[in-house]
């Protein structure tokens, strides 16, 4: 079936917006109207992280071999005509299906055949999007050879015929998409779309119609089943008795619709509903945050940044000392490391009684990580952190089992900044943990000592403000929620 001529072209491209939201998609491709762009500097940054990789790939295919750029589909045909061992930028249309795909080269095998090939920043093949785009490309070439695709920790990788299935469901899903002229009807994600261009485009007539998945702990599935059942606004999951709603995906239980009901009138109303008395372990508590940059040559996470707020308890002048371990370079990684393990065993001897918070499951599953890369899961300060008597505490769980909060996210900003809740606000009111990534690679970047010590100064006092939070919400539970 020929693309019908009116439709846009459907573009390989689009894989990333389409595994996220089929709106966010359809928009992209047929929204009539003028968005203000969104200020992210971390996806600016990895852009330009993604276009340097290119630029080293280019830089090492043309030490070996003759580039030639394309300007056009038509131009692309022709140099594929003649053999030329590497294409840069190619644009290769199927005016029958309606697909265009722009690989980052052709790269001429031995067999005469070309092999498609792209520079992606990912550690792996394996994302759906990665698997798409390669897969289309195959496709538009007629090629049996698989797809190349460079890694961004140097290593190449390819896609082959397993990317089929994915990349055939990518066409017809997207054929269905563009032909459409009005919106896909879609459910609400917070993590998702609070992240989108789109969000203040969509979130007010989500609110409007009360959509169930503005909901903590609605998924999608979930708010199917209970408009199956005819529950289909937040005020009558609200009014509703827990006993009645019957099961379905996700909410099975009376626990979970209790949950659920409670999270209605929350959101409804904006009270807190305990479920639980809190328990916080006793001791002497210290607050611990990383900050991690994922953007390194290796591939490997660099925490460059271990935070610590050690409270004065000592009833004096409530002193908080912030202390650090911190890092320049991932080539200091390791170093970093141990002194971060020196630290914990400074602390250990001080406080035998050590209470290590933190907010959700990060800290833990990063020093788990740093145990396993550097061989160490035996040595006593990281088998003191991660066993069975752990002085790590995630302050995520006493509030998930024990409190109902008016909130749709429960990460620690969403608690911590609410003004009628902890009420602490960070000094930098733009910061956050991408925020950090971006001014650590800032810093990476920049030549000028003056302008390095600002930067390492912001990214301490973000930390600090998040290890503040922990405190500060630490003692709002004490506050009010403990028996």
């Amino acid at each position: 079936m020929m693309h019908p001529p009116d439709l846009p072209l459907i573009k390989p491209s689009d894989a990333k917006s389409w595994s996220l939201c089929a709106r966010r998609v359809w928009l992209d491709n047929k929204g009539e109207f003028d968005l203000q762009p969104l200020e992210d500097a971390f996806e600016q940054l990895v852009i330009e992280l993604g276009l340097a990789h290119e630029q080293s790939i280019l830089q090492r295919l043309s030490n070996a071999m003759e580039i030639h750029i394309a300007t056009s589909p038509e131009d692309t045909s022709r140099l594929m005509a003649n053999r030329v061992p590497v294409i840069y930028q190619a644009q290769l249309l199927n005016e029958i299906d309606g697909i265009i795909g722009l690989p980052d080269f052709l790269i001429l095998h031995e067999s005469g055949q070309y092999q498609a090939a792209d520079a992606k920043l990912s550690l792996s093949e394996e994302k759906k999007e990665i698997q798409v785009q390669l897969g289309i490309y195959r496709r538009l070439l007629g090629s049996g050879l698989p797809a190349i695709v460079f890694l961004g920790d140097g290593d190449q990788a390819f896609i082959g015929d397993e990317a089929n299935v994915t990349a055939n469901q990518f066409v017809t899903e997207m054929r269905e998409i563009l032909s459409s002229e009005d919106e896909p009807l879609v459910r609400y994600s917070h993590s998702k779309c609070r992240a989108c261009p789109y969000y203040t485009h969509c979130k007010p007539p989500f609110e409007e119609k009360e959509e169930l998945s503005l909901l903590y702990s609605i998924q999608g599935r979930a708010a199917n089943g209970l408009e199956s059942a005819g529950i289909d606004t937040i005020s009558k999951l609200a009014s509703s008795e827990p006993n009645s709603i019957p099961d379905v995906p996700y909410l099975k239980g009376y626990d979970k619709k209790h949950r659920a009901v409670l999270q209605a009138k929350s959101y409804l109303s904006g009270k807190i509903f305990q479920l639980n008395p809190v328990v916080l372990p006793e001791g002497h508590w210290i607050h611990f945050d990383i900050e991690d940059n994922p953007l390194t040559g290796n591939g490997e996470k660099h925490v460059y940044l271990w935070g610590f707020l050690v409270p004065d308890f000592s009833g004096n002048n409530g002193h908080e000392s912030f202390e650090y371990v911190w890092t320049d370079r991932d080539e200091e990684d390791k170093q970093g490391w141990h002194q971060f393990l020196d630290q914990i065993e400074g602390y250990k001897q001080q406080y035998p009684d050590l209470i290590l918070a933190h907010y959700s499951s990060h800290e833990r599953s990063t020093i788990r990580a740093y145990a396993k890369r550097y061989g160490m899961e035996d040595h006593p300060t990281v088998a003191y952190l991660l066993g069975d008597e752990s002085p790590l505490f995630d302050l995520q769980k006493p509030v998930l089992d024990n409190l109902v909060l008016p909130l749709q996210g429960y990460g620690l900003k969403d608690i911590c900044k609410h003004r009628d809740l902890v009420n602490f606000q960070w000094q930098d009111e733009e910061s956050g943990s991408q925020w950090s990534v971006v001014q650590f690679n800032r810093f990476l970047a920049e030549p000028g000592a003056e302008i390095r010590t600002r930067l390492k100064h912001e990214i301490l006092g973000y930390n600090r403000d998040d290890v503040t939070a922990t405190r500060r919400l630490e003692e709002w539970l004490r506050a009010n929620f403990m028996s």
